[in-house]
């Protein structure tokens, strides 16, 4: 241990030895003033980590309360140890990264001494490499952090796993698709095992889920949501939540709760922007922001361990620099006591994108001052932190405010006793437990749009010509966020198709391409009808694409969804509406897949297609399920957590719009070119395709007996709808119960109707089921015109069905 007199020639003081008392009221001084160490602190300067009176640190006993162990770590903290809590670090910085196949386990010592000296809150380590790479950096850094530095802070390990942990772990179905299925248990244990392969690697923070909402249909990443709904985008995201974060991890205290952190994110209203482009300013206001674009948040994450702010400013404010958003609402309503932090580069935004401050260290001061920490991607605007605090400019309260949400959430996971990779991390990756979860998301997860005269399910009881054509009918599409190459573990449909039929000889299947996704050329057109023409029926898969998280940012790469990736037109692109035109054009059957991260706008499939299928970006087993499904193997029970538009024109689509705001007197062009015209629109409809909530089955279903528990209720009072569904085919079934409320009277403008509830129930053939969903008061209410929420008395519709079609509804009565 170093002596008093060498820790005070550290401070630049001159010592002798009959002047040490003094000497130690100066240093006192001079560590209050310069590093924010409390003056007569209970710990020695030289050692912090201890106690002068050798009793062990609060901070340290894992079984001390959580909220004492923050209390006794802050004070102990220098001005630059607690900016480094709030600043993102990087395995590169110590790791050589470039190459993903390369599995030298080496590091560089002062690379990890120089970014952990700054950038020591949270580490990213969301790369391709060989696990055991992985590992390696991870395992460094957090020894290096425990046992070499003065307090032993560990760090968070973040990632992405929006669908997937992206290294090399299972990939699944974009959230869109996950939403599509409307099954929450099986997302909670979809995220569970997500937790299950990073967890092992040492990975404790996971940047999912997404909870914006999918209103703007333009905007690359709407296949990044759980649709255009709050309430289903509440109940998918705290599903998610709940499965990430359940749990402990090994060998740690009866105080931690959380094995891995989610992250919330883009709070708020992001999914909304101007034009459909990427981070452009969202228009709205309060009550929108009340009604619409706060509600998931609430549900599925005032128990999540971190949020991550949006880039975009709302009403004209930057939502990192909103004090409404971030500390009236998140933190003083909601009591939200968790890690909050901007996103990549975001704090940078503030001045040279939003201009709504001069330079790095105001902008420094406003989101410190929103009580959020900095992610990296940027110019690290935070570390200009300590001299803001000296010269009085930041208060340092900010500082301990936000540090202490960090440490809190370390200390809830336990990972100041146990922050490390597990021995046997290769025992919980990609296992086979996590593959039958998969399968099945991947067939509750698509959605049968139409089916004609019974076309769908194709028979492999008798002989079958099929020819499967389209460009992405040998391609595996996945969303955006995942790792690279990592199509190379998916099945693409006609993958899926051959493993299906391998034993199969009454099935003859020819391929042809057609087109490629991104080209007007129809070279390939020949090849397509053809084998169109020498088949009973044809599948025509085609869609949208998006590409890897390194390609996806590659320049020169093309893609027509994804993160910065923006559209004018929702229509498909290139040649491929001609391909299906042509398909149909031989008189064949003719089945159309979409495989895509958004709605299209195709109303002449829709109206044309004998079949048509909606597969949102699938996972690894996406070809399979979709074979599956075709052939009856998996009946669909999918439905649409997203409306379709008929144009780009038409939109904003979505189901639950304000009353008045669409009237329906439309027009057309038929398809021998003739103008029926019209007033909304002059030439189209601005109702949708195919709506929310929309998705048919192999067999049929019937609705009885809805009742609810009572007629009349008072303003606080919950109540549960019932209602039995009938299965009247001859296969078994899934189906999702949908309970929608209309407000009739109320003191502001509320939507036509509202999803409240609902349940996903399976069916056997001729039986039926009853299906009893709770609905809470505080989803009849209004956001007044004094700035309130209110459950207002009057008349309420409850109805079953979908937001096209009404099953069976009833009248609550609200007293």
């Amino acid at each position: 241990m170093p002596s008093l007199s060498r820790v005070l020639v550290g401070f630049g003081l001159f010592v002798s030895a009959s002047s040490l008392v003094v000497a130690s009221s100066v240093l006192d001084d001079r560590a209050h003033e310069h590093w924010g160490i409390p003056r007569n602190a209970h710990f020695p300067l030289h050692a912090r980590g201890t106690n002068k009176d050798g009793s062990m640190p609060t901070y340290k006993n894992p079984n001390a309360a959580i909220e004492d162990r923050i209390a006794d770590l802050l004070p102990r903290m220098t001005i630059e140890e607690k900016v480094a809590q709030l600043i993102q670090g990087d395995i590169g910085g110590w790791m050589n990264m470039t190459d993903p196949l390369d599995d030298t386990l080496v590091f560089n010592a002062t690379g990890l001494v120089d970014s952990l000296a700054t950038k020591a809150g949270s580490i990213w380590a969301g790369y391709l490499t060989p696990w055991n790479k992985l590992v390696f950096a991870i395992q460094t850094a957090q020894d290096y952090l425990m046992h070499n530095t003065t307090l032993g802070i560990p760090a968070l390990v973040d990632s992405e796993g929006l669908h997937g942990f992206t290294d090399n772990g299972t990939t699944w179905p974009s959230p869109l698709g996950l939403a599509a299925s409307w099954n929450t248990d099986l997302l909670q244990k979809a995220a569970a095992s997500i937790s299950d392969e990073a967890e092992g690697l040492g990975i404790t923070h996971i940047f999912a889920p997404v909870l914006d909402l999918s209103r703007e249909l333009r905007w690359g990443r709407v296949e990044e949501n759980y649709g255009e709904d709050p309430f289903l985008t509440g109940e998918m995201g705290h599903a998610y939540v709940s499965g990430i974060q359940s749990g402990t991890r090994r060998n740690v205290s009866h105080t931690a709760t959380a094995r891995m952190a989610a992250t919330c994110k883009h709070f708020a209203a992001f999914g909304s922007p101007e034009g459909g482009l990427n981070i452009a300013p969202v228009h709205g206001g309060e009550r929108e922001l009340r009604t619409m674009y706060l509600p998931p948040f609430k549900r599925a994450c005032v128990d999540a361990l971190t949020i991550m702010t949006a880039y975009s400013s709302y009403d004209g404010i930057p939502a990192i620099a909103n004090s409404h958003l971030q500390v009236d609402i998140l933190r003083n309503e909601w009591g939200y006591k968790h890690y909050v932090t901007a996103d990549a580069g975001s704090v940078d935004m503030l001045y040279d994108l939003h201009f709504v401050a001069p330079d790095r260290a105001t902008s420094a001061k406003i989101v410190v001052e929103n009580i959020s920490g900095e992610m990296g991607g940027g110019t690290y605007t935070f570390l200009t932190l300590p001299d803001s605090v000296r010269n009085g400019t930041v208060d340092v309260k900010y500082v301990d405010d936000t540090v202490a949400t960090i440490l809190r959430i370390k200390f809830m996971m336990g990972l100041f006793e146990n922050p490390y990779p597990y021995a046997d991390y290769n025992a919980t990756l990609r296992t086979s437990a996590t593959r039958a979860l998969l399968h099945q998301m991947e067939r509750e997860q698509i959605v049968l749009l139409e089916n004609r005269n019974g076309t769908l399910p194709l028979s492999k009881t008798s002989p079958l010509r099929l020819a499967l054509i389209g460009p992405q009918a040998d391609r595996v599409s996945f969303g955006d966020y995942v790792f690279f190459n990592a199509s190379h573990n998916g099945i693409s449909p006609l993958a899926g198709l051959r493993r299906l039929l391998a034993n199969d000889s009454s099935v003859e299947l020819a391929y042809a391409e057609g087109c490629e996704l991104w080209s007007d050329d129809r070279g390939g057109f020949a090849d397509a009808v053809d084998a169109a023409r020498g088949a009973d029926v044809a599948v025509v898969v085609v869609g949208t694409w998006s590409l890897d998280q390194t390609l996806l940012w590659t320049p020169g790469t093309n893609a027509t969804t994804g993160e910065h990736v923006d559209l004018s037109d929702l229509g498909l692109v290139g040649a491929q509406r001609a391909l299906v035109q042509a398909v149909k054009g031989t008189g064949k059957p003719t089945v159309v897949v979409f495989v895509s991260g958004k709605p299209l706008a195709e109303p002449w499939i829709q109206e044309n297609a004998d079949a048509v299928v909606q597969q949102f970006y699938p996972g690894e087993l996406g070809g399979l399920a979709l074979a599956e499904v075709l052939f009856g193997d998996a009946n669909p029970s999918g439905k649409l957590p997203v409306s379709f538009p008929r144009d780009v024109g038409t939109t904003p689509i979505f189901y639950n719009y304000l009353k008045a705001a669409r009237p329906l007197d439309p027009g057309r062009i038929t398809d021998n070119g003739t103008l029926a015209f019209g007033h909304q629109y002059v030439l189209d409809s601005p109702a949708p395709l195919w709506g929310f909530g929309h998705g048919l089955s192999y067999t049929t279903f019937n609705y009885t007996g809805l009742t609810l528990s009572k007629s009349t209720i008072g303003t606080n009072e919950d109540f549960d709808v019932t209602v039995t569904v009938h299965n009247t085919g001859k296969v078994d079934g899934k189906e999702v119960v949908q309970v929608y409320m209309t407000d009739v009277i109320s003191s502001t403008v509320t939507p036509v109707q509202q999803l409240v509830g609902f349940a996903k129930v399976d069916v056997k053939a001729g039986g039926s089921e009853t299906v009893r969903i709770p609905v809470k008061s505080e989803q009849l209410a209004v956001w007044t015109v004094n700035n309130k929420w209110a459950v207002e008395p009057g008349a309420f519709i409850i109805k079953v069905g979908n937001a096209l079609e009404t099953f069976a509804n009833a009248t609550l009565i609200v007293a």
